[in-house]
């Protein structure tokens, strides 16, 4: 009897733990029914302009999303994050191109990448995986910096990038715009099955031991490493994976643009992933989600303004970038936990709203009575 009593508890537990599953995940479920919602509505408008838009914003999500898995957890700023976004850009499209395509394009390419061909699938994966490679391969050294020596030493990786992805003229045919040619790989649903799994990896991180090990050493990186956790070890995993995401991210890019150059991946690119991210929240993934999505309505609204007035004679020229650095500012200045307050949207997050809303209505209540 006892152990039919046993093995009937142990159900039972199994049970409850999947019952609980949903409200652990909450977060990954909402964020993706949200984009979901979008995407449909935005197909079933079929105006190809807005399907342009989301597409693109949805590409800026996935760069958003790698950019805060390690700046968000680890508290460094990865200013070299923006350079293996570019490495993916190049990598995946030299190995997506055909030889006749890339012999036209760069007439100097070594001749093992000339007759390289793969799948846009495959293109895609091994590029974010060359971008993770380089960054396994520089960044064990670095990972000991912290504070304003990381965040230099991260800035002077980037410049080296950039200079490399302009000058090497025999892979990225240098200073010059590199066409990838043929059509667009990219789609909107591309993008969003893409963003959906960046999602589900980048939540799943954070809730991990290795993501709660990284935040640790964020807090407190004496403490962390008293406590037995490799400071360096964690921050070089989340720094690569960081990477691969971002490389991942690059080729979604030149796979939707179609013509790309290294200035494609330099600091304009980077201060409008880090304002998504700030606006947002850095310290959350609904943070990256929804930094990215107000960011990326604000600068259209801005620029369709910006049409209107030159139009009409008025030049506004650069006025999107000023007031999204305004608004950059006014939030590390007020609100530096962003829109989120680094908090994740979730089934708690929302029971816990609505009961401070009832707390509040029930006070008006009583005041009125």
């Amino acid at each position: 009897m006892s152990s039919k009593k046993g093995a009937k508890d142990v159900k039972f537990d199994s049970l409850i733990k999947r019952l609980d599953f949903p409200r652990k995940s909450s977060t990954v479920v909402f964020l993706i029914v949200i984009l979901a919602i979008i995407g449909f509505f935005i197909w079933w408008l079929n105006v190809p302009y807005i399907e342009d838009i989301f597409t693109s914003a949805t590409i800026s999500l996935v760069m958003v999303l790698g950019f805060q898995l390690y700046m968000g957890n680890s508290g460094i700023l990865n200013w070299s994050y923006i350079g293996y976004v570019g490495i993916g850009a190049f990598a995946s499209a030299i190995l997506s191109m055909t030889p006749a395509v890339k012999s036209m394009q760069i007439p100097a390419m070594y001749p093992f990448l000339v007759g390289l061909q793969l799948p846009f699938p495959l293109a895609l994966f091994g590029g974010a995986l060359i971008a993770a490679l380089v960054a396994s391969l520089i960044a064990w050294p670095l990972m000991r910096l912290s504070d304003s020596a990381g965040a230099i030493t991260q800035f002077a990786l980037l410049i080296v990038i950039n200079v490399i992805l302009s000058q090497w003229e025999q892979v990225t045919n240098g200073p010059r715009t590199f066409t990838l040619g043929g059509k667009r790989q990219t789609t909107l649903w591309v993008a969003f099955a893409v963003a959906v799994l960046v999602i589900i990896m980048v939540f799943y991180f954070k809730e991990s031991s290795m993501g709660l090990k990284l935040r640790a050493t964020r807090d407190d990186r004496n403490a962390a490493r008293s406590s037995g956790i490799n400071f360096v070890a964690v921050r070089y995993v989340g720094y690569v994976a960081s990477a691969f995401i971002g490389g991942l991210a690059g080729g979604l890019y030149s796979h939707y643009i179609l013509s790309i150059t290294a200035s494609s991946f330099y600091m304009l690119e980077l201060f409008m992933v880090l304002s998504m991210l700030v606006i947002g929240g850095s310290m959350s993934v609904s943070g990256a989600f929804f930094g990215t999505i107000l960011v990326t309505v604000l600068r259209q609204g801005l620029r369709q303004i910006e049409q209107t007035l030159s139009r009409r004679g008025i030049e506004t020229s650069g006025s999107t970038d000023i007031v999204v650095a305004v608004l950059m500012i006014a939030f590390l200045i007020w609100k530096a936990d962003g829109i989120t307050g680094g908090g994740e949207l979730s089934l708690d997050s929302l029971r816990r709203t609505f009961a401070k809303w009832q707390e509040k209505f029930r006070g008006l209540k009583q005041k009125e009575t």
